[in-house]
């Protein structure tokens, strides 16, 4: 029981769903030609890491987390894990994680996976989730993080491969947060977090998603155009922005239940981001001469 604990902690879940994208970007990145231990390295160590920001951020969090529904069951909340006993739990992932990636991949995934790190604990965790609309825009790039990764897990450089795909993740991740927002609404709003559906209202949110998902379209499909991914590749991520956009585009009807509209806006990106993930890793192209940000 006890050791489920400092599980919890961790949010595993989150811990999932970047393991999808960070292999999604080492697949694109490696072309079939795969490197079984740099792939065990870059997925463990970013997964450590991850943990990690995930125990900062629940540490950070645990007094707004009294205060809403769906987070007041937490293990620090409940004081089944003391702040000390988390703190030292979240250092020892982050050691662990930020050794694996610097020993077995590249400076520069390395040095990606400490600015998410850094973005979504120091700056996002610490202030602007508390005291900025922006929060979940400059939470966004954290969120981006993992399958740049593992992308320059393997080319060692961020090159606009690995831009393209801090664009998606980034675009990806605005409606998806605000779908979470719509539907928790009440629990955002008694603790004072000024995410934009409390802020600017539920109409407005609807009017960002709309945009946001057309500029994720736009991103998604330069993938191909740029060469790195396939017409298969192509075909999804167009199929699925148009999904996406017509479960948007439906919120506005009036006799719409705002939050189960928002909760099939949330599940379908999952399904989204998945689709594009997995298709980026078995359809992938030769990849062009590096042009942008070549060397970093």
């Amino acid at each position: 029981m006890k050791l489920k604990r400092y599980l919890l902690v961790t949010k595993p879940g989150i811990i999932f769903g970047n393991l999808i994208a960070v292999a999604g970007g080492y697949f694109l990145a490696a072309q079939g030609q795969i490197d079984l231990a740099l792939l065990l390295a870059t997925v463990i160590g970013l997964s450590l890491v991850v943990a990690s920001g995930c125990v900062m951020n629940n540490c950070i969090d645990r007094d707004i987390d009294r205060h809403m529904q769906r987070t007041r069951g937490r293990v620090l909340v409940t004081g089944q894990i003391s702040l000390p006993a988390a703190l030292a739990h979240g250092v020892v992932l982050g050691l662990a994680g930020f050794g694996l990636l610097w020993w077995y991949t590249t400076p520069v995934a390395t040095a990606l996976a400490a600015f998410g790190f850094f973005i979504y604990v120091g700056v996002y965790s610490l202030w602007m989730k508390r005291r900025s609309v922006y929060g979940t825009l400059v939470g966004s790039l954290s969120g981006a993080m993992p399958p740049v990764v593992g992308y320059c897990a393997v080319t060692g450089q961020f090159d606009t491969g690995a831009a393209l795909l801090l664009l998606i993740f980034c675009l990806w991740q605005m409606p998806h947060s605000y779908a979470i927002a719509i539907f928790r609404f009440d629990d955002y709003s008694a603790a004072g977090i000024p995410v934009l559906p409390v802020k600017e209202g539920i109409r407005v949110t609807k009017q960002h998603i709309v945009w946001y998902i057309l500029a994720f379209a736009a991103a998604a499909l330069m993938l191909t155009l740029s060469g790195f991914a396939g017409y298969g590749y192509l075909v999804i991520a167009l199929l699925v922005s148009i999904w996406w956009l017509v479960i948007a585009l439906s919120g506005y009807r009036e006799e719409v239940d705002d939050r189960l509209w928002a909760r099939k806006l949330f599940g379908f990106s999952i399904i989204a981001i998945t689709a594009l993930s997995l298709m980026m890793s078995i359809d992938f192209r030769v990849l062009p001469s590096p042009t942008l940000f070549a060397g970093l």
